[in-house]
């Protein structure tokens, strides 16, 4: 199999041979659908919930256990992803997380206890966590650094389809079908994309390298580097944390039909991807930090709204709390570059996320589910506001610097 890079000289990267961005699309396309199916497959639970609810006899707070145990086995192996591209590489990393993520999703299907959802829900997560880190790394190896903006773009449009086609989805297979049929198609749709990856991706031969103890002992000793934890917690809650629980509040919590339901929630999420750039700009114009402490300011505002407000007033508030909720991740992003050493500034990223990730998308979704069953499903969505509202104070403690490359 012909690869794109080496390991100690990926070609691409270099910048000393200008190419065509045209090069590389193939490829790109065919990573991005593989990150498409690893990011469904965890995220398509969502839109079934309110199904296997009812079908399995789920609390809503056993309901939001499983997000959690989704996001605990994400987290589990993306801080270790880096021990398992050492030994293989990032290329079979790539491939043994999508083919892993299919066996985890058929195994699912054949749950028909909690515990058997867990269970496997638990294994698509660890399935799934392997594949971020190996395959950030091969795209930066494999493209030319003068079309990184472009390559991470297309890439990046994975999750954005994915938070509008999982709804969708789940709706034209529940129409003729049921919950883990959903869950079959995917796991058949991962199996072929690792298939496919391992034959024809011809990028990531390279070993990926371990977390070294000084530089995690460099970053966990900055209070700047915990601040972004909690700011990433933050903002991942505002849009993963309730987007997993949406469903459930709008058909359990106000009466609404599921399939109408799930459609506001994929339409919801359209003009997401042209507020992130608005958010891009945002920040280029006045800041990082004074960006966040907007984003979080009026997200919690609205997010306490869309809890409290009557039924008649959802389909508004729930098209416009993702357009804002997006808005976090360009500045969050370049304040996490100003605000960790730069020693360590390499594993920042791929060290926030887990953190964030198994709060704002498993402890937040479960918090909710909690308080659906102990009060109100306004109560949980509610106190998950007044929480992203807390972010506006935690922003102003983050350092004010300058913007990386500006000297």
């Amino acid at each position: 199999m012909s690869v794109g890079v080496s390991a100690a000289h990926p070609t691409g990267a270099s910048g000393r041979h200008p190419d065509a961005f045209r090069r590389y699309v193939g490829a790109l396309v065919l990573l991005t659908s593989t990150f498409f199916l690893n990011f469904m497959a965890r995220i398509v639970q969502a839109p079934l919930m309110p199904t296997i609810e009812k079908e399995l006899g789920l609390s809503h707070s056993a309901a939001g256990a499983l997000f959690l145990t989704v996001s605990a086995g994400y987290f589990a192996t993306l801080l270790g992803s880096g021990f398992v591209s050492a030994r293989l590489n990032h290329h079979r990393t790539i491939v043994l997380s999508s083919v892993l993520v299919g066996v985890a999703l058929l195994a699912t299907t054949y749950s028909r206890s909690a515990l058997g959802l867990h269970l496997g829900l638990l294994s698509v997560g660890l399935a799934a966590g392997l594949y971020l880190p190996s395959a950030i790394a091969s795209l930066m190896g494999f493209v030319s650094s003068q079309h990184w903006g472009k390559a991470i773009a297309i890439h990046e449009a994975a999750p954005n389809l994915s938070f509008v086609l999982a709804p969708l989805f789940a709706e034209a297979v529940l129409a003729f079908s049921s919950w883990d049929v959903a869950l079959r198609i995917l796991g058949f749709g991962s199996l072929v994309a690792g298939g496919l990856f391992a034959w024809f991706g011809r990028i990531g031969a390279f070993a990926g390298e371990a977390p070294h103890f000084a530089s995690l002992r460099v970053l966990f000793s900055a209070p700047s580097y915990w601040i972004m934890v909690a700011l990433f917690s933050l903002g991942i809650s505002g849009s993963y944390g309730i987007y997993t629980m949406l469903p459930l509040f709008m058909v359990s919590g106000h009466g609404l039909e599921r399939d109408f339901a799930n459609m506001l929630l994929a339409a919801s999420r359209i003009p997401g991807v042209i507020m992130a750039f608005a958010g891009g700009w945002l920040s280029d114009r006045i800041g990082p930090k004074k960006t966040l402490t907007i984003v979080f300011v009026l997200n919690g505002l609205l997010t306490v709204v869309l809890g409290t407000a009557p039924a008649s007033w959802l389909p508004y508030l729930v098209s416009i709390q993702p357009m804002l909720s997006v808005c976090f991740f360009p500045a969050g992003f370049a304040a996490l570059s100003m605000a960790t050493p730069s020693g360590a500034r390499h594993i920042a990223v791929s060290l926030t996320t887990p953190f964030a990730f198994i709060v704002g998308g498993g402890l937040v979704p479960a918090l909710i589910g909690a308080l659906g069953d102990a009060y109100s499903f306004a109560a949980g969505i509610s106190m998950v506001g007044v929480l992203i509202l807390s972010g506006g104070v935690i922003s102003s403690f983050l350092p004010t610097g300058r913007r990386p490359g500006g000297g």
